[in-house]
């Protein structure tokens, strides 16, 4: 019963958003985004305690604000997603500005193939759709939901953009092996895995574990690697691309610890600049016993 209420209230919040005036609907998220801030519940003593690691010397009244811009551009991210097969291929296009793009498009136009990287900041879908307006279908992997026709309603949404959605599981990584090796564009986001086969990296100063996925494409293909950080602009997104170092020498082993560090290296680079935009609400560092600032205000 659980499930299906879970499903009708999705299924029903993104009809009437789509079917929304678009200032209405992002006026709507806006207001839902104030609602759960002031809540404080779980979700957001998480993002602040995440936000306070990433910018320590803020006070609290500046760490608030902060706190309030990140949720406000999460519901921005929920809103652009719903209500993006509503738009034009021109729309998607002209909203999307980048720096160092030629990182992405030069491997693909010499059919090499390209592994991105990205942490959870701006719109991720909204790069993936504008990847894909290009004509540069891409690959990506999706953590199952529940229900399932829940996360069968995001596969199609994707699918629908142009994307290759595989279920994280088992087989998952075999195929994305098979897409590099067929010099596919493979697109991961890829800043949170705390499971034991996460490797550990120093993020912000603290433990952190990231998945090896990335990096393990990259070594074993000779595909580049580059993180592209996505961040919102009055427009729509921007996309900061950098490539990420791969080391030649070294076991296995080494060279992916090496090489996941290197891009976490970079993904704290961006969310500095665009701490607002990053919409972390889970746990990420290990070493961390309980939620700074929870319970607080």
């Amino acid at each position: 019963m659980k499930d299906r209420l879970v499903l009708v209230a999705y299924l029903l919040g993104w009809w009437v958003v789509r079917t929304l005036p678009e200032k209405m609907a992002y006026s709507l998220f806006w207001s839902l985004g104030e609602f759960v801030h002031k809540r404080n519940g779980k979700s957001i003593q998480r993002l602040r305690s995440n936000l306070h690691v990433v910018k320590p010397h803020l006070d609290e009244v500046a760490l608030e604000t902060l706190v309030a811009q990140s949720m406000s551009s999460n519901m921005r991210y929920w809103c652009d997603t719903f209500r993006i097969q509503n738009w034009s291929k021109e729309r998607i296009l002209g909203t999307v500005t980048t720096t160092n793009e030629e990182l992405l498009l030069n491997p693909m136009k010499e059919g090499r193939g390209v592994v991105i990287a990205l942490p959870h900041s701006g719109n991720w879908d909204h790069a993936g759709a504008y990847f894909c307006s290009l004509g540069i279908p891409l690959v990506s992997v999706a953590e199952r939901l529940k229900p399932e026709a829940l996360f069968q309603k995001f596969l199609r949404h994707r699918e629908a953009m142009g994307f290759e959605i595989l279920s994280l599981d088992s087989r998952s990584f075999a195929t994305l092996l098979k897409r590099a090796r067929e010099k596919r564009l493979i697109a991961l986001v890829a800043d949170r895995d705390l499971s034991q086969s996460g490797i550990d990296v120093k993020f912000f100063g603290k433990n952190a574990r990231m998945p090896a996925g990335p990096a393990l494409l990259a070594i074993k293909t000779g595909i580049p690697i580059v993180v592209a950080h996505v961040s919102c602009t009055n427009q729509g997104i921007h996309i900061d691309f950098h490539p990420v170092d791969v080391p030649s020498e070294g076991t296995e082993s080494e060279r992916i610890s090496a090489t996941v560090q290197a891009t976490a290296d970079l993904f704290a680079q961006g969310i500095s600049e665009h701490p607002e935009d990053w919409h972390m609400l889970q746990r990420i560092w290990v070493d961390e016993k309980q939620v700074h600032a929870e319970g607080s205000r």
